[in-house]
């Protein structure tokens, strides 16, 4: 808090009940910004497109790799939210 009851902006953003959906929309964000960071071994065939209400879209270089991502979903949702500390990407879908 500043003089005279004056608020940090990061308080205001980081508590008040107004902008729950704007943070949820940066921790969305994150979240697919995040992707090849958090698995730099998939970066040469999977791109993290969006996260939009907690489904991560992912672009996959072949039909192949689809396919074997898609049977490590539960890992890579796992990791993720494990990695941000937080239950953000609730499933994936391909593209």
């Amino acid at each position: 808090m500043l003089n005279g009851g004056e608020k940090l902006i990061g308080e205001v953003l980081g508590k008040a009940k107004e902008f729950e959906k704007l943070r949820y929309a940066v921790m969305e964000n994150d979240a697919a910004e995040k992707f090849a960071e958090i698995f730099p071994e998939l970066a040469p065939i999977a791109e993290a497109v969006k996260v939009k209400k907690g489904t991560l879209y992912l672009r996959v270089e072949n039909s192949v790799w689809k396919n074997e991502l898609n049977l490590k979903r539960n890992i890579l949702i796992k990791r993720i939210n494990e990695y941000l500390n937080t239950e953000i990407v609730k499933s994936i879908r391909f593209k």
